[in-house]
């Protein structure tokens, strides 16, 4: 009986062959776009999380004190006492790590030398860079290159010069490769400092970096020592402490730990990058939600042909009911039809898929994706994707012939029969 039953769903398919394909290659369409836009949203989530964690740092500390001095300095010694306070003047304290060398072997003591690979001091300072008739702000950040090394990997990101020549020079910069383009930057390339207080100082390109991150190849480089004495602190004071973990995405306790160690802020490259991860959840949340639409568009053209097919084979499903063929066996008959256009057209749209991912991954395009440059699209190959999309097209597909079924198998025989002069 299940023989005769794909026999003659399939001749129903056969039977309207041009509406056939036309219905799977719909169905095979929105597979492919599907699949695609959700493999380009993955790919650049998945291309920034590789890109921020193997450039930036895991945890921050920053030089915002988690100990600030209370307002009302009575309320411990005198539960009941309240004060009033009147022309508040308070210094506008800079945010700044005193004795950082300290807290650096607190890192690499046995405690914590497992969890915590590197540990890089930083400081940063907003500037101007003069050359010529050009001038640009940008983020100035000083650093001891070797730990820096360990953090971002900048010895490897290098496109020009070399890190012995940056050590060597005192006044040295390594500069992103979005500033040497903006200000037409070269190697060995003179340029003027100017801080927002202090005196301007002249510096020598030693080298050209492209991390890909444009936030940082839109920044420069200089030792700690100078980036020190442009901002005015003293040589036991950083704004900050990268580090690089063993875990970085398990990395919020110990972020919490440190924090109360320490009592500097620290944060996570989650919470720095919170902005950017929530927009890629929103984005990955509308591509689902497509596939619930486009689905259900598949669906109605799986439903039509099958609506068409109950209509123009009434009478042949009248003479099944009269054979003996029940209601049951006939709607599982037309779901089966709507199963197989929405698996071929599904099937179909997968084999696209692969060749649409390939072709735009293969691009030699060079594009800025939000936050991140690359040369290409970054797309994923992750099969879970593939099978989810196909899934629930296949099941959109197979729900959409239930209404048509359920018509068939409604049919009265000697009504059909006699309306149809048989």
């Amino acid at each position: 009986m299940l023989k005769t039953l794909f026999n003659i769903a399939l001749r129903h398919l056969l039977g309207r062959r041009r509406q056939t394909l036309t219905t799977i290659f719909g169905v095979a369409v929105s597979t492919m776009v599907l699949i695609t836009t959700n493999s380009l949203t993955r790919g650049l989530l998945d291309s920034f999380v590789e890109t921020i964690v193997n450039v930036a740092p895991h945890i921050t500390l920053k030089g915002e004190s988690m100990r600030p001095m209370p307002v009302n300095l009575f309320k411990e010694g005198r539960p009941m006492s309240v004060a009033f306070v009147q022309d508040n003047i308070q210094k506008l304290d800079r945010e700044e790590v005193r004795n950082y060398r300290q807290i650096l072997t607190v890192f690499s003591s046995p405690q914590y030398e497992k969890q915590v690979v590197a540990a890089s001091p930083y400081v940063e300072s907003q500037v101007m860079a003069v050359k010529g008739g050009r001038n640009q702000p940008l983020l100035l950040k000083g650093v001891l290159i070797e730990r820096e090394d360990a953090i971002s990997g900048i010895g490897k990101k290098l496109v020009q010069g070399n890190i012995a020549l940056f050590e060597k020079t005192s006044n040295a910069l390594l500069v992103g490769r979005t500033v040497a383009r903006d200000m037409n930057l070269k190697l060995n390339d003179q340029v003027v400092i100017i801080p927002a207080s202090g005196k301007s100082r002249q510096c020598k390109v030693a080298g050209i970096f492209f991390s890909g991150v444009n936030a940082v190849d839109n920044s420069v480089l200089v030792s700690l020592k100078l980036a020190q004495i442009i901002e005015g602190l003293p040589a036991n004071k950083v704004s900050g402490i990268a580090l690089k973990v063993s875990d970085p995405f398990q990395n919020a306790p110990l972020a919490r730990e440190l924090e109360r160690i320490t009592g500097y802020r620290c944060l996570t490259w989650q919470e720095e990058n919170a902005s950017i991860l929530t927009l890629f959840a929103r984005i990955g949340y509308i591509v689902f939600s497509l596939v619930a639409f486009v689905g259900i568009v598949s669906g109605f053209g799986v439903a039509n042909i099958l609506v068409t097919t109950v209509f123009e084979k009434s009478r042949d499903i009248a003479i099944m009911k009269s054979f003996g063929f029940s209601a049951v066996q006939l709607v599982g008959m037309f779901v089966f039809e709507g199963f197989m256009v929405g698996l071929a057209g599904a099937l179909v749209g997968g084999v696209l898929a692969i060749g649409s991912i390939n072709i735009f991954a293969s691009l030699p395009v060079e594009s800025s994706q939000g936050p991140i440059t690359k040369t290409g699209f970054s797309m994923s190959y992750n099969p879970l994707y593939f099978f989810l999309v196909i899934g629930v097209t296949v099941l959109i597909s197979t729900l959409a012939a239930i209404l048509p079924s359920a018509r068939a198998a409604k049919l009265e025989p000697v009504s059909v029969l006699r309306d149809s002069n048989l």
